[in-house]
């Protein structure tokens, strides 16, 4: 039991932990300290993780992954919308 409360709670400290940063990036309109290189490599790490917990059969890992990879995709679309804007 203590085991399922730990992977819930990391879980979901990790499928909201980009949820800061699409916020600051969509109030400041700008995206500029932003790697895309780190979203990327976060999404393909997402993604992997998600693999496994379908692998697993492990329904935390698997909505867990698929949140955050949302996540991903919202900021990624956000860093992208926003570099096209001449500041």
């Amino acid at each position: 039991m203590i085991w399922s409360i730990i992977g819930f709670s990391a879980a979901v400290l990790t499928m909201f932990s980009f949820v800061p940063q699409i916020i600051k990036v969509w109030k400041n309109k700008h995206a500029k300290d932003i790697s895309p290189v780190m979203l990327f490599q976060m999404a393909l790490g997402v993604s992997l993780w998600f693999v496994y917990g379908v692998y697993r059969k492990d329904p935390i890992i698997i909505i867990a992954n698929i949140t955050t990879f949302i996540t991903l995709v919202i900021l990624l679309f956000l860093y992208f919308f926003y570099g096209r804007i001449k500041q």
